[in-house]
C-alpha cells in the first residue's frame, strides 16, 4: 500500500534521532528529543490551494527538517509517516 499526498502535502519519515550524547552518554527514551529531520518520501502534485498556486520545491529523497509538531502522523504496514504541508518544512539538509 502506498500514500500519494494531494496539493501541497508531503509524505516524511523521521530519521530516528541519536541515541547517545557527543561525550557518550546513552540516552533514555524519555530524554530523546522527537527527531527533526526526516526523508521525503512522496510529494503532492501542488495546484490551487486557497485560491493560490503552489509549485513544489521539494523532491523525493532530499532530507529535511520539518516543524517540532506540525502534521499527521499515521502509521502504515507498521512504518510511521507524517503528512504535512509544503509550508511546514524549514529548510532541506545537504
Amino acid at each position: 500500500m502506498t500514500i500519494k499526498p494531494l496539493a501541497d502535502r508531503v509524505v516524511i519519515k523521521m530519521i530516528e534521532a541519536e541515541e547517545t550524547t557527543k561525550g557518550g552518554i546513552i540516552l533514555t527514551g524519555n530524554a530523546k528529543e522527537k527527531p527533526q529531520i526526516a526523508e521525503i518520501v512522496e510529494v503532492g502534485p501542488g495546484g490551487l490551494v486557497d485560491g493560490v498556486e503552489v509549485k513544489m520545491e521539494l523532491t523525493v529523497g532530499q532530507k529535511v527538517l520539518a516543524s517540532k509538531y506540525a502534521g499527521t502522523e499515521v502509521k502504515l504496514d507498521g512504518v510511521e509517516y507524517t503528512i504535512l504541508r509544503q509550508s511546514d518544512i524549514l529548510a532541506v539538509v545537504e
